[in-house]
């Protein structure tokens, strides 16, 4: 027969037991939980962005300079030559009408002009006769008058000096030929000079042009001899 207190000792001790392998368990299953034992396990490596590639912009082309082509030179046509007659006169030839612009001209006679005049001189009168030619421009107080002679008269320096009548003459030239210039018996000023052999001629302008005489007289042209 088993005493009593035996039985209620081994009732602990079963207990006790039951409860130390309940702990142990619970402890177990904690590390195996926690990961206790475990080979750490390698991180993976985070993927850096790729870079951004930036295209380049669009290159601007800039437009060729637009080339303006010059406006073609208009060519006058040359005066047609009349039979019998040498082209270089017929050039050398102006029109009997006055011209515009700068270049104008004042026709005295055929093969006899002025290429100067003072502003303002209109032609008021004029004649022209086988011995010769005359012409007159002038406007209120100012008088331009042109003489051209020729034969005779005219057939050189001396002959010519002694039909015309100059006062207070001294000599000088115009255009390289001999001149000479002073008073003229009607008034104002005159130049006289021999063109060519048998060709004579003077120029008079009123006192309010006597500063004019010489360009005038240095503008005549005449084919022969120019």
């Amino acid at each position: 027969m088993i005493p009593e207190g035996h039985q209620i000792g081994q009732g602990w001790r079963a207990a006790l037991a039951a409860l130390a392998f309940a702990v142990t368990a619970l402890v177990i299953y904690a590390l195996f939980s926690s990961g206790f034992g475990r080979l750490p396990r390698a991180a993976a490596p985070t993927p850096e962005p790729a870079p951004r590639q930036v295209e380049p912009a669009p290159r601007q082309v800039e437009p060729a300079p637009r080339q303006v082509e010059p406006a073609p030179r208009q060519v006058e046509p040359a005066p047609r030559a009349q039979p019998g007659r040498p082209a270089a006169a017929v050039a050398a030839r102006p029109s009997p009408v006055r011209a515009s612009g700068r270049d104008a001209l004042w026709v005295v006679s055929d093969g006899f002009w002025l290429t100067y005049l003072p502003e303002g001189l209109a032609r008021s009168g004029g004649k022209v006769t086988a011995s010769g030619a005359r012409a007159t421009f002038g406007s209120a107080g100012r008088v331009v008058e042109v003489q051209v002679e020729h034969g005779t008269v005219a057939t050189d320096w001396g002959a010519y000096r002694k039909w015309i009548t100059v006062l207070d003459a001294r000599a000088t030239t115009v255009r390289g030929k001999p001149a000479v210039a002073g008073r003229h018996p009607g008034g104002g000023r005159v130049i006289a000079w021999l063109e060519r052999p048998g060709t004579g001629a003077w120029i008079r302008v009123s006192d309010s042009l006597s500063s004019e005489l010489a360009a005038i007289a240095a503008s005549v042209k005449a084919p022969v001899g120019d």
